[in-house]
């Protein structure tokens, strides 16, 4: 998969955000859950991936299916808070 640098950076960032499932990577990026990992492992720090391995196993969040139906948004409330 031949990916620009900022590509890179948004499916590093998506991947880390609580809300974002990964059916939403799949969806943008063409790359299903096992991709991720994949890529995830290549692109961080061992101790990084670790940590984010132990953030997202049995996150409800991270996947569709297991998400409350209240979530509406992949994203917090206050993550895109204007600046003033």
């Amino acid at each position: 998969m031949n990916l620009l640098p900022d590509e890179k950076s948004r499916i590093i960032e998506m991947a880390w955000e609580d809300r974002t499932p990964f059916e939403a990577i799949a969806l943008q990026f063409n790359m299903q859950e096992t991709q991720v990992i994949k890529f995830m492992r290549s692109h961080l720090k061992p101790s990084s991936f670790k940590l984010w391995r132990k953030r997202v196993s049995g996150r409800a969040t991270k996947h569709n299916k297991l998400r409350s139906k209240d979530v509406l948004r992949a994203y917090c409330s206050t993550q895109y808070k204007q600046r003033g």
